[in-house]
């Protein structure tokens, strides 16, 4: 009998039509890779030298000021510009670049360098989320606007180049091709089923509960059935709300909640603070309905095995298609296995 705990197969996501390859019988095999002991490192909560923190200078004449909570501002070396003229030369089937108009700022969340979300107060998240609330709706009301992409990369691995706890967010004028695939697999089902192809993926995992990590009145953090990344985890709200500006007060500090539970189930899984690429995806801001989008978080973390061991798309991966060996399931009850009490604070 086939058992998809032991059997090489293919899953495929319904939000991009991608298929990953799971091969759970390769965990048996030894491991003759690198193995390193994780770094423990205490980061002062104040650094003189990061230009992410309060008061100090960051690029030209531009100083932080003395915040104590959230701070935002335009990111010194954005990638998209407001004033980027139209390309009005020549265009090819073949080679065709057109202009791309966008915001980008970066998002501090607290003043205290030595944090990540997992060591923050939930209070603080919050305040954190009704932040990601405005900057999504005052960014998207601009008329050259039509998506808001909010962001964390955290950590070396991921290419962070400051442990200061702070994410980013591209505002574009088009929709960016991940996001896009989404939406019209989205509308596809809606169209198809009449119903909400998020809300019923959360129904089958509610049931059978083996892929949830953690949950609370308003959302499941879930590996997704069809992940790619050993320790991959979504959240989806039980709400059906297309963005985070349509979260009311105890959806914020329910979202606020579970971002501290899955961050922190992350940095006990191997003692580490743990890396991660996090984004949410949400309607654009086009101004159409866009009723069949369904707001979710994805986190993308590297790690495979160890502190130092992570997971590389290389070969048949970048080839062909991805490729596990850790089941989702067995990911999902080794997450949900660990405390929600961060290891550094006992």
């Amino acid at each position: 009998m086939f058992d998809l705990n032991e059997h090489s197969h293919r899953r495929r996501n319904p939000l991009t039509g991608e298929w990953v390859i799971v091969s759970p019988h390769r965990t048996k095999r030894p491991w003759q890779g690198q193995t390193e002991a994780a770094k423990r490192e205490t980061l002062a909560t104040y650094d003189p030298e990061c230009y992410l923190c309060p008061g100090n200078k960051r690029v030209g004449d531009n100083v932080n000021p003395t915040y104590s909570g959230v701070f935002v501002f335009d990111n010194d070396f954005a990638a998209l510009q407001p004033d980027v003229p139209e390309n009005d030369g020549e265009k090819s089937e073949l080679l065709l670049a057109e202009s791309e108009r966008g915001v980008s700022r970066v998002v501090c969340f607290s003043p205290d360098h030595s944090l990540t979300l997992s060591r923050m107060d939930v209070g603080d998240i919050k305040l954190v989320v009704d932040e990601w609330a405005l900057q999504y709706a005052e960014l998207g009301d601009r008329l050259f606007i039509n998506h808001v992409q909010i962001f964390e990369n955290r950590g070396e691995m991921m290419g962070a180049s400051n442990p200061h706890p702070h994410c980013q967010i591209w505002a574009s004028e088009s929709v960016p091709n991940e996001p896009a695939k989404e939406i019209a697999s989205q509308d596809s089902y809606l169209e198809k089923n009449g119903s909400c192809l998020l809300c019923d993926y959360l129904e089958i995992e509610s049931r059978s509960g083996e892929r949830i990590v953690c949950e609370n009145e308003f959302f499941s953090a879930i590996v997704p059935f069809w992940a790619v990344y050993p320790f991959e985890v979504m959240i989806l709200g039980k709400v059906h709300r297309g963005s985070i500006d349509e979260f009311d007060e105890r959806e914020r500090a329910a979202f606020a909640d579970i971002l501290k539970s899955v961050t922190t189930r992350y940095d006990n899984l191997f003692l580490t603070p743990f890396p991660y690429s996090m984004g949410f995806h949400q309607k654009p801001t086009d101004g159409d309905e866009h009723n069949a989008v369904h707001f979710h978080a994805h986190f993308y973390p590297p790690l495979l095995r160890s502190a130092t061991i992570r997971k590389f798309l290389v070969g048949f991966e970048i080839l062909g298609s991805p490729q596990r060996d850790i089941t989702p399931e067995s990911a999902a009850q080794r997450l949900r296995e660990l405390s929600e009490g961060h290891y550094m604070e006992g």
